[in-house]
């Protein structure tokens, strides 16, 4: 997906359609009217992102990396036990290779052919980070602790995208590193390569996602409000890439660990 000298960059296309979502179920909300106290919430925690699919080699074997996640919250409760949670979130997402894998690069002072894909073994991590709203509706039962699933759509908004890359590695002709790349006019190989950078890819990047998330967690009262822990997840469903033909076909997904406080929002009931 991301490689080295001339990195593909992820792109998010967020349709249209899930904005809309978004919109009718915040109407439906506000036309219903709030059944109880308003709570407001701040939450922070780690954030184990991947990136999914993957249709050639530069865009399939990653695994996950980890990054920050936090937000903040205010759940709109609709009736005794069900309510709308609306989220506000800085998420980061991306995944890891290391090892051999695919490069598209130049290397001075040699002509290749264009369509050929050069290996090398390093380590790359693709970092994408979001602004991610998510628009959940939430089940709770029982008071001390009170536990809670939620789910729903959500959609992102890119703030910044990049690779780092690290390692020194000889360049290879196959994915297996058996056959060095051969150098005239004595045809030695070529010195190992240096893959130390940080490389900006967030014009390859589409700027919106959009996906499915939810979660599950108990609040434990602690002081004026309550202690509240939780698992989350994320599955976008738009392609990254806003080149397909030379970046693939991936999505974001992570699973995620938060530790938060809510209070009650005074005058809201």
């Amino acid at each position: 997906m991301n490689r080295p000298k001339a990195q593909k960059r992820t792109n998010h296309a967020c349709g249209p359609h899930a904005l809309a979502v978004l919109l009718v179920m915040i109407l439906m909300a506000g036309g219903v009217g709030f059944a109880g106290q308003i709570q407001i919430g701040v939450h922070a925690g780690l954030s184990v992102p991947n990136i999914r699919g993957g249709n050639d080699e530069f865009s399939r074997g990653f695994t996950s990396r980890k990054g920050p996640y936090f937000g903040f919250s205010a759940d709109f409760p609709l009736a005794s036990h069900f309510s709308l949670r609306a989220e506000v979130n800085y998420a980061s997402q991306g995944g890891k290779r290391n090892g051999i894998q695919p490069i598209i690069t130049e290397l001075p002072g040699l002509t290749l052919p264009p369509d050929l894909i050069l290996y090398a073994d390093f380590h790359n991590e693709t970092i994408l980070d979001y602004i991610e709203i998510p628009l959940l509706a939430e089940l709770s039962w029982g008071n001390k602790p009170r536990f809670f699933v939620n789910a729903g759509p959500y959609v992102g908004f890119l703030l910044r995208a990049k690779t780092v890359t690290s390692g020194m590695s000889s360049i290879f002709l196959d994915s297996a590193g058996t056959q060095p790349l051969l150098i005239p006019p004595d045809y030695q190989p070529l010195p190992p390569v240096s893959f130390d950078a940080t490389t900006d890819v967030k014009e390859s990047i589409n700027d919106l996602n959009a996906g499915i998330a939810g979660g599950a967690g108990l609040g434990i009262p602690l002081g004026p409000g309550d202690l509240v822990a939780a698992f989350h997840f994320s599955l976008g469903f738009k392609n990254i890439q806003k080149d397909i033909a030379t970046g693939g076909k991936t999505n974001t997904g992570a699973l995620i660990v938060t530790l938060g406080y809510s209070l009650p929002l005074k005058g809201s009931k």
